[in-house]
């Protein structure tokens, strides 16, 4: 039985002082002790974030990777820096990076790499835009950028995927649970395709895009769905208890 993870992606906001304040709240809440629970803050965050949820079972994760291990790369962050500050998993492959740095399937499956040989989760982010479903090929869009991203690379079921359509990231709009349940089971066909039955079913599988308390609960019911990386909705320590408990 896979257990249900809950991220919250805070991308640029909340800096130290404001996380250290955040995280405090909300390990004070009532939280479903049968559900992960993983905070991906900016880098300048992670220490203050660690600091407050090192006696909890909240993990702890990083916005992104550097493909290489050391070196001349300014600006970059590398596994070793991450483990350094007790991060155990990593996004690879959000939208926005697809889209505002550009990066490719053949540099994620590098950051993939550089993240299992440092003992860190990938989260390997896929999903389509609004004119690729339009044009009937989400499902091949996904499809390769999972072939892509995962070429070669050995899964034990570790890896983490996580749907996020880029037109329902931060617009309000959400896949309606039936369209992201399709695609979260089109995701284990083609996990099960790429390794075997038993690694596609102890692959979590995550959706993303404007989810909220008020949906969260629907979503979380279907078979194929196995968490939500969240947005907005977790900058908060009120919303982000909800999306925990699943709107409760």
């Amino acid at each position: 039985m896979r257990k249900k993870l809950i991220a919250g992606n805070w991308k640029m906001n909340l800096n130290a002082s404001q996380a250290g304040v955040m995280l405090t709240e909300f390990i004070e809440k009532p939280l479903a002790i049968d559900v992960d629970v993983l905070v991906i803050p900016p880098f300048t965050s992670i220490p203050k974030a660690y600091e407050v949820l090192k006696d909890t079972h909240i993990m702890l994760g990083a916005q992104n990777i550097s493909e290489q291990s050391e070196g001349a790369y300014t600006g970059e962050i590398s596994a070793e820096m991450l483990t350094d500050l007790n991060v155990t998993h990593v996004l690879i492959g959000h939208s926005e990076r697809r889209t505002y740095q550009k990066e490719s399937d053949e540099l994620l499956n590098k950051k993939i790499r550089r993240a299992l040989e440092a003992n860190i989760v990938p989260v390997l982010c896929v999903g389509e835009s609004k004119a690729e479903r339009d044009e009937n090929r989400a499902f091949d869009v996904v499809k390769g950028q999972i072939v892509n991203g995962l070429k070669d690379i050995e899964n034990s079921g570790e890896i983490i995927i996580a749907y996020e359509p880029t037109w329902a990231i931060g617009t309000g709009d959400v896949c309606s649970p039936e369209d992201a349940q399709e695609m979260a089971k089109f995701i284990r066909t083609t996990v099960e395709e790429l390794y075997a039955k038993e690694i596609a079913e102890k692959t979590r599988i995550l959706y993303g895009g404007s989810v909220k308390p008020n949906n969260v609960t629907e979503l979380m019911g279907r078979e194929d769905i196995d968490g939500a990386l969240v947005g907005g909705a977790s900058l908060k320590a009120d919303d982000f208890e909800k999306l925990v408990n699943f709107g409760e």
